[in-house]
């Protein structure tokens, strides 16, 4: 059998840094364009392939950089898409602005301007659904929660129908069906992941996700019979939403972590 060529076994350098925790692909590529980085003690160009065992060593104005990123915590009210304006709906970063930061916000920080350049969403939270959304400048942050290997947790509660069901949901409901929702459903040709999914309440569901394909919760339930008619999310990873009011945000204090 051939040896792979060196070349197989290399990464492009942007892809290394991210792999490696240091910071997104599109900082790595910033820090590189301003000669920030070095790899094996040589000032590193855009476009580098490196070997797994290259010494990676970032200037401290890069890390100064990234201590300045905020990350902040929304309660998004319905009728907000999380990203891009779309059908005449407002982003919900719009919401970010002096006169919407919460009272009780426990961070010293105060609110900049600057603090919305770059700001983006890591990860959706439909239209038609509130709850804690992220939104983060800190790349780092943005793989941790929708990077191809995250397997964060999200919780939701979900008030449903079912058929003309509206009270006492629990009660109509089969249990074998309530097995599917945990596990054994698919979604666009790909089997979903294990989920928990309890009754909260007689018209209220609880659901974990380790996963978030588009509208998943809705379509997941279209499939057992149940029509959503609420969707709140109530946490991400060690995060809760708590006590933040609708349509206000809040810092991601120093000291939290998802």
């Amino acid at each position: 059998m051939a040896e792979p060529s060196p070349a197989a076994a290399t990464t492009r350098l942007n892809k290394r840094m991210a792999e490696l925790g240091l910071c997104s692909r599109r900082e790595a590529d910033d820090w590189i364009a301003r000669g920030w980085v070095r790899v094996d003690g040589e000032v590193a160009v855009m476009g580098l392939q490196v070997a797994p065992d290259a010494r990676i060593e970032v200037d401290p104005k890069a890390q100064g950089q990234q201590q300045q990123q905020v990350t902040i915590l929304l309660n998004k009210p319905m009728g907000y898409v999380s990203g891009q304006a779309e059908d005449g709906h407002q982003p919900a970063v719009v919401l970010v602005q002096e006169r919407n930061h919460w009272s009780g916000d426990p961070s010293k920080l105060r609110f900049a301007p600057s603090q919305l350049r770059g700001l983006a969403p890591a990860g959706r939270l439909d239209i038609d659904s509130i709850g804690l959304l992220v939104l983060t400048q800190d790349g780092r942050v943005a793989r941790q929660l929708i990077g191809e290997d995250s397997g964060m947790e999200k919780e939701y509660l979900v008030r449903v129908n079912y058929g003309e069901v509206a009270t006492d949901v629990q009660s109509a409901f089969p249990p074998a069906q309530l097995a599917r929702l945990r596990h054994g459903l698919s979604l666009d040709g790909q089997a979903l992941k294990r989920a928990q999914v309890e009754w909260q309440n007689p018209e209220q569901l609880r659901f974990v996700l380790t996963e978030g394909k588009k509208r998943q919760i809705r379509r997941m339930c279209e499939l057992v019979g149940l029509k959503v008619v609420g969707l709140k999310r109530i946490r991400i990873g060690r995060v809760p939403l708590g006590q933040l009011p609708v349509g206000q945000w809040r810092y991601l204090a120093a000291h939290e972590r998802f």
